[in-house]
């Protein structure tokens, strides 16, 4: 007489796979869910932060001066990496030290905050001319 489950295991080919054939089909757990959601959203705001900034444009004119965009290219990646470093590791500590909803809301007040000032001094710049002609 035949045991029921050696004949059962033997009609499946999944059931008797190894752990490591079976490893090999990657099922989505939470913590790679996360991984992911976490690198896109910082890739794509890191990204659209970058586009037109003041450091994409020092990066054209270095590369266009010096005629070696692969050096600027490395230049600048490095850059962006060491200080993309310190930005995590400040995040990092001060995640440490104040709870999240807090350090969302000062966050929040220095982002508005800096918004405002750079939009003041650029209606003063543009504002600046005006003003000087109207002085005798």
């Amino acid at each position: 007489m035949s045991d029921p489950v050696d004949s059962d295991s033997s009609a499946s080919p999944e059931a008797s796979a190894s752990p490591e054939a079976s490893a090999n089909h990657e099922i989505e757990t939470p913590e790679s869910s996360d991984f992911v959601a976490v690198a896109a959203t910082t890739f794509t705001t890191v990204f659209l932060a970058e586009l037109g900034d003041k450091t994409q444009l020092a990066a054209l004119l270095l590369s266009a001066e010096s005629g070696r965009p692969g050096v600027v290219f490395a230049g600048a990646a490095l850059a962006l990496i060491c200080s993309s470093l310190a930005g995590v590791l400040l995040g990092r500590w001060l995640a440490a030290v104040l709870p999240a909803q807090r350090l969302e809301r000062i966050s929040g007040v220095l982002m508005v905050s800096l918004g405002l000032w750079l939009g003041g001094q650029a209606t003063f710049g543009l504002l600046q001319p005006v003003l000087d002609l109207s002085t005798p």
